[in-house]
Order: structure tokens, then sequence, then C-alpha cells
């Protein structure tokens, strides 16, 4: 089923209806959580991928193997995504992955309370990242210029919905939750304490040569060359690779390749009415 033109909207915000119906969206919304589940949520383009190849060396105790003969969209399924039930494993623990809201899952989450991860990006970057991810994705929209899509961004009206609003959704259930959170800035400027931080987070002992098996295989190299992570398995009318690529350069800071100095100043002005009480939590270069 390609359904790539078709859009699906959900508590208020459009989906690609390639890779969600309206059962699956609601199936999320009702899932059976685990208290042994763990959950990563992240909005598009935010270091989703990097977070899924970290966990399952954590779970493998640095194995290669898995990451290396199973595709990471059966060891990380997505919640929402209409193929869900045919990949879930009957027991546990469970590694699961959503790009949903917070005011989605909240009723779902209560009954169970799962470990939560949260990766959040600067959305300067966050914007470049997802403007040529729908430049190459055939189920996305045409994003017309950078400008054009920026613009949509930080209005809101993308696929997937506000970054704002999800980012500040995920940010208030602190005290419902458990739940903790990274940055994609922090797995690059200190990769090694953010592994300790989540194998204790998950209750999980740092086996030798951990974080060595991480670095060597969860490095942007190493991803890009992994079929089981690049998107090369996905068919061309997809995913169009002459458009782009999905592994694209992995790095902080590369929207001041792409805004205007008009366009930085509106982003910024953004983040303060929407984020500035909650500013400190992130250690982001805005200028």
């Amino acid at each position: 089923m390609a359904r790539l033109a078709v859009t699906e909207t959900f508590f208020g915000i459009q989906f690609p209806g390639h890779l969600h119906t309206q059962d699956s969206l609601q199936a999320a919304a009702s899932f059976p959580f685990r208290p042994s589940d763990v959950l990563l949520v992240t909005y598009p383009k935010s270091g989703t991928t990097w977070m899924q190849e970290i966990l399952t060396f954590i779970h493998s105790e640095g194995d290669p193997e898995p990451a290396k003969t199973i595709p990471n969209w059966a060891r990380l399924p997505w919640l929402e995504h209409l193929y869900m039930g045919t990949l879930m494993e009957p027991k546990g623990p469970r590694l699961l992955t959503t790009h949903l809201p917070y005011p989605a899952l909240e009723e779902a989450l209560a009954k169970a309370k799962p470990k939560v991860i949260y990766v959040a990006r600067n959305p300067k970057d966050v914007a470049v990242s997802y403007y040529h991810f729908c430049r190459m994705a055939n189920f996305f929209p045409d994003p017309g210029s950078f400008e054009e899509f920026a613009q949509k961004f930080l209005d809101g009206t993308v696929h997937y919905g506000s970054w704002f609003e999800h980012i500040k959704g995920w940010l208030s259930c602190q005290d419902e939750l458990n739940i903790t959170y990274f940055t994609y800035e922090e797995l690059h400027q200190d990769l090694e304490g953010c592994v300790e931080r989540l194998s204790a987070f998950l209750g999980l002992p740092m086996k030798p040569g951990l974080v060595e098996s991480i670095r060597m295989h969860c490095s942007f190299a190493s991803m890009s060359k992994n079929t089981m992570v690049n998107t090369t398995l996905i068919p061309k009318e997809i995913l169009d690779t002459s458009k782009g690529q999905f592994m694209r350069k992995g790095i902080a800071g590369d929207w001041k390749n792409h805004f205007s100095a008009p366009l930085s100043e509106r982003f910024n002005t953004k983040f303060q009415e929407e984020l500035g009480g909650q500013a400190k939590h992130f250690q982001w270069v805005m200028d």
C-alpha cells in the first residue's frame, strides 16, 4: 500500500499516509505499554536513527550483530506506523520509537509508566535536515524553497506538526512519566557520558568496550554504509536518492549554511516566545 499522496490527520496534526492510517494512529494512542518497555521519542530529523543504533548496542552489550543484520525499523519499530502489528515481539523488554506528540500518548503511557527517552535538536538544524528529507521522500508534499519550508516549519503546518508544541508537550510531563532527556548536540559533545546516563536510566550495566563499540559502529561514517540503517533497502519510488541522501551530514550547526539573517531572527524570536523560560535546558547556538 503506497498511499504516497495520502495525508492523515490525527490530533490536529498531518501525517504521511504512506506510513500511517487512522487505524494505526488510533492503535498507537491505545497501545498496551508494559513497564519494561523503552520508548524513544523524537520530532523528525532530531537524531532518531543515531539513538536507535545506540540503544541497540546498549541492549546487545556492544555486539554489532543485531545492528548489522536487522533493519532498524524492526529493532525499534515505530509505534504509529501501519506495519507495527507485524513486528511486535510477544515478550519484552521492547524497544519502540515514535514521533507522536505527548497528548496522543498521554493516556496510554499513564497506565504502565514505561521508560521514555526524548531526544531534541536545535530547531534550525531540524528545519534544514527535514527540508532535505522532504525533497527526497515521495510521501511528503513538495517542500518548495527552503525559505518557504522554514516558514511552514515555524508555523507548525509541516507534517508531524509544530516542533515547538512537540517539545513543549514532552517537557511538560516530567512529573508524570519515567522520562529522561538528551540532545543531539550532547551526543556529539560527550558520547561516553550520554551512554553512561542511558545505561543507568535503563538499569543496564556498562560492559567493557561498550562505548568503543558504539563510537565505532554508530559513527556517521559507519551508519551511512550500513544497509540496515541507511534506507538503501527502501525502493527508489519511495525515497528518491537522486534528490538527496538520508544520511546527509550528521553534524551540528549546518543551519548556518542555509539561513538568511532575517529567517534566523524569526526563528530566534519564535524560540524565545515559545521556550524562553526553558531555554536554559538546551545548549544550542541560535546566533
